[in-house]
Formats: C-alpha cells, structure tokens, sequence
C-alpha cells in the first residue's frame, strides 16, 4: 500500500490528482485482503477513459493482473482469456500472431482488457460485445470471484451492467479475467468508408492486413496520448428518432447518419462539433483536436474544472445549432 500518490502518470489526459492511497494489483490474491474492503475504493485500468477533478480521498486499485492464453475450443470458435491489466492493443495483436482473429477492427484503442467491457469499447464496426463470452471479477462485498457471461453484462452502446449500476465509480466489483469467443469462420468486417478507402487496393484482405489499415488511419486522426495528452473520442455519437434525424437531414444534408437496429440513427459527434467551429479551437489549455473534433486534449497544464468547462462548451454550442444533447463518454471522478 502507498499513500498520497500523484495519478498525472496514470491517466492519458495528464490531469493533477492525488490518491489518498494506492495499491497496485498483479495478482487475484491480493483483492482477498480484508483492508481492501472497508471504505470507497477506485478501480484504476489504463486511465485512458478518466477525468480527475482532483484529489481522491479513497483507495485506487490499479489493476495490473497479467496473462493471456487459450482457454479452450469447440467447432465454431476459440476462447481467449486474458488477464485484467492487459494492454488491450497488445493483447489484440497477440491474438493475431496466434492466428486467431476477430478482434482486428479494435486495434490501437488505448486502455486495458479488465477495462474494455465497462465501456463496452467500440471501433469501425465492431464493439467488445460481438466478442465477449464472460469475465471473472472479485466481489468485494460477497469476497469472492464471480462470473458473469455476456447476458448478464446488458451490453448496451458504450455502456454496460457496470456503468448502469456505477460500479465503475464505487469499486463493488473489481474485473480480473475476460474471455472472448473468436469465430474460427472468420469474416473481414470493412463496414467502415475510411478502412475500406485504406483497404482499396486489396482485394481479399487478411486479419493482419484491416488491423495494420484500422492502425494506420487511427494514427492519422488521432493523437497519441504520449505526445499530446486526451482521452480519446470525447463524446457518443447521438442516438436520435428517425424523425428527428430526418429532420436534421433536411437542414444539414450533409450529417452522418447511421440507421440503427431499433429504427432509431446514430449520428456523427464529430461532424457536429466541427460545424460549430469548435474543431482545433482551444478554450484556456483545453481544446477539441485539429485533426479530429471529437478528440479533447490538454495542451498543457489542464485541471479536470478545464476539462469540464471546454465540455459544457462545446455542448452549449452543438444543442444551439443543432438542439441535440452531446454525452461525455469517458468517467468522471
């Protein structure tokens, strides 16, 4: 256990804060510790989906339980199982040096695996819930590890069981293993125009192939963290009527719209934010990216009150012009 321990290392966007204590976790034994369970706890991944407002006055458990390995197989696929502070990019290229794809389409998506399923993590057409099968987490007030399959998740868009029950804020739970079915009749998932504008010249494109594409136009849209600090996409995409995006249309006919399962669209955040003018325009220390609107980033000695006021900003702006309400994505505490 380490007291009063500075957090700007431990989350992308480089926001000040101090945890009043801190445990690293490597092994599922240590979560046993009856000390861990009295008081409010943190669940720290790889911060990269993290905005401190400060100092936290609780126990941060940075989750850094490692492995990865193949945990069995039946006709129609393959069962990964990896440990919770996995580098989740890591961990999906290793999977394709095993020669087992699937999870391609989510390379180079900061963060780690323990954190992947709270967010419900998504990228040009696939979300972890297409190929989650189950995760191990220790039950903090049962203390004891639970299992909980894919139903029982309630996946939804970039939200999940977790999320709906704040246990990603009150440290209830704590993921140590996730397992993901990969389908061995694999199929390449090009849904999106920008990787298939990567993917143009080849034909037949392998698992290697869309993740070397996926890798290339992710770093020509967004910035790396270690070189200017942010959480990644910043906002959801708006999820609106059919009747409500067709309006919209009808104004702005040039807005993204993408038809969902349930009659409803999702709508591009990025293409609304940069039409108010907000794309590579910076408010005190905070800004919204040159390159990529949707991407908030510090350029330099950001608190998380800068954050939160760049955010109502750019939110104001979007419902003037377009009377639609923009959600933060990443958490906030």
């Amino acid at each position: 256990m380490q007291y009063a321990v500075d957090l700007t290392p431990f989350n992308t966007l480089a926001l000040p804060g101090t945890a009043a204590r801190y445990l690293r976790v490597g092994a599922v034994a240590q979560l046993a510790d009856p000390a861990l369970a009295d008081g409010p706890r943190f669940i720290l991944g790889g911060g990269s989906n993290l905005v401190l407002g400060g100092d936290l006055d609780r126990l941060v458990l940075h989750m850094a339980i490692p492995g990865k390995r193949l945990a069995g197989e039946d006709a129609d696929s393959r069962y990964i199982e990896a440990g919770a502070g996995e580098n989740w990019h890591d961990f999906v290229q290793w999977t394709l040096t095993q020669g087992w794809p699937g999870l391609e389409n989510l390379s180079l998506i900061p963060g780690t695996v323990g954190a992947a399923p709270i967010q419900n993590i998504g990228a040009y057409g696939l979300e972890v819930s297409d190929r989650f099968h189950s995760l191990t987490a220790w039950d903090f007030n049962r203390r004891a590890l639970i299992t909980l399959d894919r139903a029982a998740c309630r996946f939804g868009y970039r939200d999940s069981l977790f999320k709906k029950q704040g246990w990603h804020l009150d440290g209830r739970l704590a993921i140590v293993a996730v397992t993901f079915r990969l389908p061995k009749n694999w199929r390449p998932n090009l849904d999106y125009a920008d990787l298939r504008d990567q993917l143009a010249d080849i034909a037949a494109p392998t698992p290697r192939q869309i993740a070397d594409a996926v890798i290339a136009v992710r770093r020509r849209k967004l910035p790396d963290p270690a070189l200017i600090p942010n959480a990644g996409s910043f906002f959801h995409n708006p999820v609106v009527s059919a009747a409500a995006a067709a309006a919209l249309r009808a104004t702005h006919p040039t807005l993204p719209c993408y038809p969902q399962a349930d009659g409803r669209s999702k709508l591009a955040a990025g293409w609304l934010i940069e039409q108010t003018g907000w794309k590579g325009r910076q408010l005190g220390p905070v800004g919204m990216y040159e390159k990529q609107a949707l991407v908030l980033v510090n350029h330099g000695g950001a608190t998380g009150a800068d954050v939160r006021r760049t955010m109502a900003a750019v939110q104001t702006a979007v419902w003037e012009k377009f009377g639609v309400e923009l959600q933060a994505e990443p958490v906030f505490v």
